[in-house]
C-alpha cells in the first residue's frame, strides 16, 4: 500500500516515515571475520530502532539508500562509521553516518572486532 505524502503535518512526522529495510536487503560482515546471520539481524534491529526521517529531507521529498560501514568493537561499542554508497541527498547521508553512534552499544560480535556494511532506506510512505 504505497501512497504519496504531499503534505507533512506534525502527525504524520510522528509516525514512522522512515523505514529500514531489512527484507531483501543485503548487510555484509567483513570477510575475514564473518558473523552469524542471527547478529548482523540484531544488530540491523538495533539501528532501525533509532532510524528518524529528517525533517528537512521529508519537506523536500527526498528519498535514498545510503549503505554505511560500521565497525563494532568484541564489546559492541560503535568505533566508527564511514559512507560506502551515498543516498544522493546530503540530510540523509549525515544522519545515515550518525545513526549506528545513537543505536549505542549494539549486540556484541560472537567472532569478535568486526565490521558491518549496513543499508539504511529512507522511502517517503
Amino acid at each position: 500500500m504505497k501512497r504519496s505524502v504531499k503534505r507533512i503535518s506534525s502527525r504524520a512526522v510522528g509516525a514512522a516515515v522512515a523505514a529500514v529495510v531489512l527484507a531483501g536487503s543485503t548487510m555484509v560482515a567483513s570477510p575475514a571475520m564473518a558473523q552469524s546471520a542471527d547478529w548482523m539481524k540484531s544488530v540491523a534491529r538495533a539501528i532501525a530502532a533509532k532510524q528518524t526521517y529528517p525533517r528537512t529531507a521529508q519537506m523536500r521529498g527526498e528519498e535514498g539508500t545510503a549503505r554505511v560501514k560500521v565497525y563494532i568493537s568484541a564489546s559492541g561499542a560503535v568505533e566508527r562509521t564511514e559512507m560506502v554508497s551515498p543516498s544522493g541527498s546530503a540530510t540523509l547521508d549525515r544522519e545515515a553516518l550518525s545513526l549506528p553512534a545513537r543505536a549505542g552499544t549494539l549486540p556484541a560480535p560472537p567472532a569478535g572486532a568486526t565490521s558491518v556494511t549496513v543499508p539504511i532506506t529512507w522511502k517517503l510512505l
